[in-house]
């Protein structure tokens, strides 16, 4: 809030403050928290643009008066034959489509990504030539609106130690967890089975959260094949692209590229309806597919929307 009142100053402009708190608790923090008591580890930046800066922010916005809005998001909108459609920012290593594919398309008319032709030095330069306070403020990372905090002090706030077994893939036991809400499918760090007597060899990795059992299943190395899988499930698609969703409805499959995580590389996949979502059948395997996080879909640099990943139906 600092930082925007002086550059508004040196603007001079007005800067209008809101605060969306409550909306935040009730349409994204309280998903965030459900999701980790089911065992998944979601993300709550898509929720945060869909519901917070995307809907509860424009709406207020357009109660101003105003008939667009911006935001520091490095992705692109473009206008062809009047359908708007969103691209990955030119800067891959910066690139926030990812985040954005849950939005409504029907609002991408009313924003601008002023950064999304732009690298971050790019950026900086020019807020620096333009006499900007805080051109030169580090990256910052960590939850939407809730920045770079310790995640397991931060979210044992919310949901209280629920200890268990670590076991490996025998069924051995390694060690004990202080809940699976704190951990990720692919998690390295912190497990505290490194110490083990006469335990040796490559690194352990989280593989799988039994929620029945409560044990954290662990194996040895980042190769492992229980990290690796060539299919997943997916529900809940949310199309950008009204086109492809009325592709997939009349053809039997949908080629193109995806991301099970931020800043992955576009994998190649085909896409078919299963059940009451999608099978998606990688040309490569991908690494640690984890429930509750986004398969975001491509075409080139067009991102075309996403779903939840999700245990294939039994």
């Amino acid at each position: 809030l600092a930082d925007a009142q002086q550059v508004a100053n040196l603007l001079d402009i007005k800067l209008h403050t809101v605060n969306f708190s409550h909306e935040y608790w009730q349409d994204v923090f309280e998903h965030f928290l459900a999701e980790h008591k089911k065992g998944r580890t979601p993300n709550p930046d898509v929720l945060c643009n869909q519901r917070i800066k995307f809907k509860a922010f424009l709406d207020y916005a357009k109660d101003l008066g105003a008939n667009k809005i911006a935001t520091g998001h490095y992705a692109r909108i473009v206008n062809e034959d009047g359908k708007y459609l969103l691209k990955a920012g030119l800067d891959g290593t910066k690139d926030q489509s990812y985040f954005l594919h849950a939005i409504n398309p029907d609002i991408l008319q009313s924003v601008i990504f002023p950064l999304g032709e732009l690298n971050k030095e790019q950026v900086r330069n020019y807020a620096f030539k333009k006499g900007l306070p805080n051109h030169n403020k580090p990256d910052s990372t960590g939850i939407c609106f809730i920045g770079e905090r310790p995640f397991k002090d931060f979210i044992k706030t919310f949901l209280p130690p629920k200890p268990g077994c670590i076991v490996n893939e025998n069924g051995k036991e390694m060690g004990t967890h202080e809940g699976l809400m704190y951990f990720t499918i692919g998690q390295r760090k912190d497990l505290g089975i490194g110490g083990i007597k006469n335990l040796s060899g490559e690194p352990w990795y989280v593989a799988e959260k039994r929620q029945d059992s409560n044990e954290l299943m662990v194996v040895q190395g980042r190769d492992h094949p229980k990290l690796w899988t060539n299919t997943l499930f997916a529900k809940s698609m949310h199309w950008l692209n009204p086109e492809m969703k009325k592709h997939l409805q009349k053809e039997t499959t949908l080629e193109c590229q995806a991301k099970t995580r931020y800043r992955q590389k576009d994998a190649h996949c085909i896409i078919k309806k299963y059940q009451d979502g999608l099978e998606i059948r990688f040309k490569d395997s991908q690494w640690a597919i984890t429930y509750g996080q986004y398969l975001v879909l491509y075409q080139k640099d067009y991102c075309l929307g996403g779903a939840k990943i999700m245990p294939f139906p039994k």
